[in-house]
């Protein structure tokens, strides 16, 4: 009998399906009760992500996937804390005869990669500062190609194809607004800091174009986006003699944007446009994460526990 293939957004407890899945993450496990191996998936799709497991792996099948790798499953969705899981039966890579392409598999962010960038450089032309303008532009103008596919996380908020770019962009649109309200807001600090704080994570991830993250690299592990940014700031700086105030105060925003110094952060922002860039990326982040909470949840229940969230679990209202 022919298995149904039904995108991610579609599938219902009970549904037993033949599917293609974008891999993006896999780990080798082994269960607590029996001491067996199995493999713990995440899969994905256009329409979003399910966790899957792969139970009694065969021993030519334990390091057989990675990250980006498109793959036919067969199997069955079952529900886990409110949440759908798949129970992989059979698994397999995808092979040339399929004619699947892996692009038509990602999720990406909603807005197109092109219009984001040109959507930010209208922020960029929009700021009066000339020294700040062309720092901006000269850092985003170096990452113009991988910053059109990047995701903002491996695992966490924005972790999609041009989720770097679409979570720049929606910043800007909420600090636009804010400064609409609050007029002493300085929109040139306020756009450039927005711009340049995560941008240094292209160079703290390992990023295939379909925008799943590998892993870390050896810079991202020793130093953060964060130290990265602000050498990166410095560096551009250096070339265009750009005046020591306006220096210290992007390097500032990009030091101080979490906050914390268990997150990254060595100093707490000391000027107002850095205190609002530090709560307009966690609005940005939250709404994200909550959002994708419950994308899959049935109303008037809750999600799974959700790690980025501080292990909350997230309701869906009836409403």
């Amino acid at each position: 009998m022919e298995l149904a293939s039904k995108k991610i957004c579609d599938l219902l407890v009970g549904d037993r399906v033949d599917c293609f899945f974008i891999v993006k993450r896999v780990d080798l496990k082994t269960t607590n009760s029996k001491d067996k191996k199995y493999l713990d998936f995440i899969f994905g799709d256009k329409t979003g992500e399910i966790s899957a497991k792969l139970w009694e792996v065969p021993l030519e099948m334990e390091d057989m996937f990675k990250e980006s790798d498109l793959v036919k499953v067969r199997g069955t969705v079952t529900s886990y804390m409110n949440s759908n899981q798949f129970k992989v039966d059979r698994i397999r890579l995808a092979v040339p005869e399929d004619s699947a392409n892996p692009e038509d598999f990602v999720e990406s962010a909603p807005l197109d990669n092109r219009f984001m960038f040109q959507e930010i450089g209208k922020y960029i032309a929009s700021i009066k500062d000339v020294d700040i303008r062309n720092v901006v532009r000269e850092a985003v103008e170096e990452k113009k190609d991988k910053i059109m596919y990047y995701p903002a996380a491996k695992r966490n908020h924005h972790a999609i194809r041009s989720g770097l770019l679409y979570h720049v962009l929606t910043m800007l649109k909420l600090g636009e607004s804010i400064s609409g309200i609050y007029s002493s807001v300085n929109t040139d600090l306020l756009y450039a800091g927005i711009i340049l704080h995560d941008l240094e994570k292209m160079n703290e991830m390992e990023s295939s174009e379909l925008g799943i993250v590998s892993e870390y690299t050896i810079e991202g592990n020793l130093l953060g986006h964060i130290s990265l940014g602000v050498k990166n700031v410095d560096r551009i700086c250096d070339r265009l003699n750009t005046p020591d105030e306006k220096r210290m105060l992007l390097q500032h925003m990009i030091l101080s944007h979490h906050y914390e110094p268990e997150y990254g952060s060595p100093v707490k922002p000391m000027f107002l446009e850095a205190e609002l860039l530090h709560h307009i990326d966690m609005i940005d982040a939250r709404v994200y994460d909550f959002t994708q909470a419950v994308r899959d949840v049935e109303p008037g229940s809750f999600s799974e526990m959700i790690f980025s969230l501080d292990r909350r679990r997230i309701y869906n209202p009836k409403l």
